[in-house]
């Protein structure tokens, strides 16, 4: 079975991020951030980190503009809103999802964002909602250092958005369907904001 991680950078310092990351053994990080550069946490743009990550033997990898939550393609907005579900369609998207899963084959991997809640981020809510399949498991380092189950992370949006578990009509794959829906049309990257 393949396995990969996640893990938001939230406003850690880098050695803090470094040390998450030796916990678990990775040895390659995937931004996935779109715009990877941040006025608020600047030890974590772009050129800075994969140049620190590289002094500790971790491979960096950036795939913002195939698996980031903002596109530059108008096809994949309503309404000046990004729809992940159009971005998921996308070549692009596909094509950044064959990279991770190649990517898996040769190192422990971790896909990285900023937020640090796995639930409230496209991490989970657009990639790893179309990368998991029965033969990898996603595992999210939390900010304490433990990690949480894909399982796990979709039973608390569940919990979060108060979508029962059980549904006569609704099969339990179709009410978490319906939350990771409803949870991208929260936090999905708008325009107008």
């Amino acid at each position: 079975m393949n396995e990969v991680f996640t893990i938001g950078h939230s406003n850690h310092s880098l050695e803090k991020l470094i040390a998450l990351l030796n916990k678990y053994s990775i040895t390659a990080i995937c931004d996935v951030r779109s715009h990877p550069y941040s006025k608020h946490n600047p030890q974590f743009n772009r050129e800075h980190i994969q140049s620190e990550f590289k002094r500790h033997g971790i491979l960096y990898v950036f795939l913002g503009k195939e698996l980031g939550p903002r596109s530059e393609d108008p096809a994949c907005y309503a309404n000046g809103k990004v729809q992940y579900h159009l971005l998921a369609q996308s070549r692009k998207f596909q094509q950044g999802l064959e990279r991770l899963k190649k990517g898996m084959q040769s190192f422990r991997l971790a896909i990285l964002c900023a937020e640090k809640d796995p639930i409230m981020c496209h991490r989970t809510i657009l990639v790893c909602r179309h990368l998991q399949s029965e033969d990898i498991e996603i595992k999210h380092i939390l900010e304490d250092g433990s990690f949480e189950s894909h399982v796990d992370a979709e039973r608390r949006l569940m919990q979060l958005l108060k979508i029962p578990q059980l549904q006569l009509f609704e099969s339990t794959e179709e009410l978490i369907q319906r939350a990771y829906d409803i949870q991208s049309e929260k936090i999905a990257f708008s325009e107008q904001k």
